[in-house]
């Protein structure tokens, strides 16, 4: 069983101070910290459980600059054999990403391919669908449980409103990784420091035999920070008083 992982180092901005780049295209990240994206997490634990179980071999590959070695060498501590790093492309969309990891994937020998369902940093959830499509591979998207039987992958996914989806998925395959598909294992510094004498990979985009003339499905004009709205309003007084104060809001709105 050797298992592709597809991972992505993001910076961490739930409780940073944000700003703008004056080009208005992208956030300031000189002072942000960066780590492994969160769903992709748990899509190497996950390659690493299967490993275990069926035996074989993961491969962690990742598109950043020289910094993404980070996350590369935490993925190994938890139990990667291998690492691959791309240099970052200067212009990147979802499209033009899976094209480079296609590109870099297809002539290895794998069973599966893991990524997580989306980035935190970006949200577009379309990369591993997109790699699927270009390697022309079946796929699932936010798989919650997997299990191998017979050259299949047996998996359950999550729609919405907590309902699942029973799927067998014939191998080779890409399977999108939810979070809480399994529980997370805690990486020990010693684990990390041991990690950083494994090899690391690093390659062109040229290496890999691809044209960095790829056309763009998308390209950011401008990004900017959701307007300010009012202040919430607190509603005070009993039950009756609440409610009698709410129906004159209403009413002045619809007025």
């Amino acid at each position: 069983m050797n298992i592709i992982v597809c991972v992505k180092r993001i910076p961490k901005t739930a409780e940073a101070d944000i700003f703008i780049e004056k080009d208005g295209k992208d956030i300031k990240k000189d002072n942000l910290v960066f780590s492994l994206n969160d769903w992709d997490g748990y899509a190497v634990r996950e390659a690493v459980l299967l490993r275990d179980k069926y035996e074989g071999e993961v491969t962690v590959i990742t598109i950043g600059p020289e910094e993404s070695k980070e996350v590369l060498t935490r993925c190994l501590a938890m139990g990667a054999d291998r690492a691959l790093r791309i240099d970052e492309p200067p212009l990147k969309d979802a499209r033009l990403i899976a094209a480079i990891l296609s590109q870099a994937i297809k002539d290895q020998s794998f069973n599966l391919i893991l990524t997580g369902v989306q980035a935190e940093d970006d949200g577009w959830g379309q990369v591993g669908v997109s790699l699927a499509q270009i390697l022309g591979l079946p796929h699932a998207s936010i798989v919650t449980h997997i299990e191998i039987e017979n050259e299949k992958a047996k998996v359950r996914r999550e729609l919405e409103g907590g309902i699942e989806e029973l799927l067998e998925v014939k191998l080779p395959a890409v399977l999108t990784i939810q979070t809480g598909i399994n529980e997370p294992k805690y990486v020990s510094l010693a684990a990390i420091l041991e990690a950083e004498d494994k090899e690391t990979k690093e390659v062109g985009m040229e290496e890999i035999g691809f044209s960095s003339n790829e056309p763009l499905d998308a390209t950011i004009d401008q990004v900017s920070f959701p307007p300010t709205g009012k202040m919430a309003e607190i509603l005070k007084g009993t039950p009756e008083e609440v409610v009698g104060q709410l129906t004159e809001i209403i009413k002045k709105k619809k007025g």
